[in-house]
Order: structure tokens, then sequence, then C-alpha cells
């Protein structure tokens, strides 16, 4: 379930990013962060913290909403 949930995440993330015709470098550089970490972050090898994902929907001028979309509820 969790894998499956950061997959959509960092789905929705790159989905999002190449909308808006970011490069993961650019991103990385409008969050500070490293390129690196954007790309993990998209190929669910990383969590993001509640913080970076704020400021990647901030970056990408959308709400944070839609990068949870299709995520599904923990059933815990």
């Amino acid at each position: 379930m969790r894998d499956e949930r950061l997959k959509i995440l960092g789905d929705n993330i790159r989905a999002e990013r190449m909308r808006k015709r970011l490069s993961q470098e650019k991103l990385a550089e409008l969050i500070g962060v490293h390129k690196d970490s954007v790309k993990n972050i998209e190929n669910a090898y990383q969590t993001p913290s509640a913080f970076i994902v704020f400021d990647i929907a901030n970056s990408l001028n959308i709400p944070i909403e839609d990068l949870f979309k299709n995520v599904p509820r923990s059933n815990k």
C-alpha cells in the first residue's frame, strides 16, 4: 500500500512538472533540493516530507491536493 501511494504521488508530481515544462533539475532548484531528490521522489524511492510536497505544489503553482489525486487512503 505504501509503495503504491508513493508511486502515485511521484507520478502526479512528474505529470504536473512536465505539464509546466520544468526539468527535474529546475524543480529541484526551485524547492532547494538536489536534482536526485526530485528523481527519487518521482520514482517512489524517497518519501518526501510534507514541507517538500508543499514546496513542490507552490513551485508548480497548483493546489497541494492535485499532487494527491488518486492516492488511496490508508486503512489504519
